[in-house]
């Protein structure tokens, strides 16, 4: 914990200087839910009011990057899976706009966040030497725990931290998943889940031309004792 606050706290200075600082997470099972009947506008004393039936047109997940030095959510990926195929794909189109810099990312501990496909990037991109060995055998790629920590490594320009268990608040783009949530989510109506997508991108799109970053006020100390 208080080396992702660590993290948060440089971030715009690592900004300043050309890298990147990353908070990471998939938003999965995203419905598209087009609202049976019409919602009833606002009327003098009344609410608007939401039909509750709705008529479901399929899922997609999102995986977002929120630069924690900008606030900025960059290189949306939408896909109705979420494999590590998937992430490494989304994590490579993001780390291709700034091909040189180094990277920080911020995520939780899920699996697919520390992939054999995943630990193979890194080391393409790192110009990583070690012999990776092969995954259940030997080498880097026996555990999930030697992948961890090679994934984590300082010494390279793309390195991951991740989150301790039961800690998702420690992510910041938790924060911004609640904001998607409510302001576009949960009010509106899709018939299809293209629909959906290009609301999302749009949304994104806006999000980003008044972003800015969250202030992380915590600091690594017990909240309780």
């Amino acid at each position: 914990m208080n080396e992702i606050c660590s993290i948060y706290h440089d971030a715009e200075a690592v900004h300043e200087s050309g890298g990147h600082t990353v908070s990471i997470d998939e938003m999965t099972g995203i419905q598209a839910l087009e609202h049976k009947y019409p919602d009833k506008p606002v009327m003098p004393g009344k609410p608007a009011r939401m039909e509750f039936e709705y008529i479901r047109h399929g899922t997609t997940s999102l995986i977002g990057f929120l630069d924690v030095a900008t606030g900025r959510m960059e290189k949306p990926y939408l896909n109705p899976t979420r494999t590590e195929e998937d992430f490494v794909k989304a994590v490579r189109a993001l780390v291709e706009t700034d091909p040189k810099a180094s990277w920080t990312f911020v995520c939780d501990g899920l699996n697919t966040h520390k992939s054999e496909r995943l630990v193979r990037f890194v080391a393409e991109q790192c110009c990583a030497e070690e012999e990776l060995g092969r995954k259940g055998k030997n080498g880097i790629l026996k555990s999930l725990a030697s992948r961890t920590e090679f994934l984590h490594d300082k010494g390279h320009r793309i390195r991951f931290v991740y989150t301790p268990k039961h800690c998702s608040w420690m992510n910041q783009i938790e924060i911004w998943f609640g904001i998607i949530n409510r302001r576009l989510l949960k009010r509106k109506s899709y018939q299809s889940v293209q629909q959906l997508e290009e609301s999302i991108l749009r949304f994104i799109k806006q999000y980003n031309v008044t972003a800015n970053p969250f202030k992380w006020t915590y600091k690594g100390v017990p909240l309780a004792v």
